[in-house]
C-alpha cells in the first residue's frame, strides 16, 4: 500500500501540472482507498501492484483497445518471440477487473469467471492464447466485462457537443 501511495502520489502531481486546476488535491488519497477498498478488504496493508494496475487502466480515460492491449501485457506470458495469456492468468484478470463492479454492489460469481474464461478459450487447443484471439474476445463484449464497454462510451458521450439550434 505504501509503494503504490507513493507512486499515485506522483502519478497526480504530474497530472496536476499538465492540468492546472482539475486535479483534486486528494486524488492520490482518495485512489488508494478505493483501490484497498476492492483488493484489501481485510486491511492487510498489502494490494498486488498488478491488481492496482489493472484498476488504474480499467478507469483511465484511454480507448477500449488501449486499455484491452494493456490487460495483455499485464497478465501475458513470453513465450519465444510472442506473448500468451493463460487461462488462469485470463482468471486472475477477470477476477481483478471483477473487483470494480463489486464495490458499488454489483459483484460477479466465481462461475462467471469461469463461463468467460471457457468461452474465451472455446474452439483452442492450446493452454495459453494470443493477444489478437484474445482482444478479439474482448471486442464481443463478454457479459462478465459489459460494464467496461458501457462506462467507456457513457464517458465518451460526455464529450460529445452538438451544434444544433432551435428556430
Amino acid at each position: 500500500v505504501q509503494q503504490i501511495s507513493g507512486m499515485l502520489t506522483k502519478l497526480f502531481q504530474k497530472a496536476r501540472l499538465e492540468k492546472p486546476g482539475q486535479v483534486d488535491l486528494r486524488a492520490a488519497e482518495f485512489t488508494l482507498s478505493l483501490l484497498a477498498a476492492m483488493y484489501d478488504r481485510s486491511g492487510t496493508g498489502y494490494i498486488k501492484t498488478r491488481s492496482a494496475a489493472v484498476a488504474l487502466i480499467a478507469l483511465s480515460g484511454d480507448t477500449l483497445l488501449a486499455k484491452y492491449r494493456a490487460f495483455f501485457q499485464l497478465y501475458a506470458v513470453p513465450d519465444g518471440k510472442v506473448a500468451l495469456i493463460t487461462r488462469s492468468a485470463l482468471r486472475s484478470l477477470l477476477t481483478d477487473l471483477n473487483q470494480i463492479p463489486a464495490i458499488v454492489g454489483e459483484s460477479c460469481t466465481l462461475s462467471c469467471v469461469e463461463i468467460a474464461t471457457h468461452s474465451c478459450f472455446h474452439g483452442v487447443l492450446n493452454s495459453a492464447i494470443v493477444e489478437e484471439k484474445f482482444l478479439s474476445w474482448l471486442k464481443s463484449e463478454p457479459a462478465v466485462l459489459l460494464w467496461l464497454p458501457t462506462c467507456y462510451r457513457l464517458l465518451a458521450t460526455e464529450m460529445v457537443s452538438h451544434q444544433a439550434r432551435y428556430a
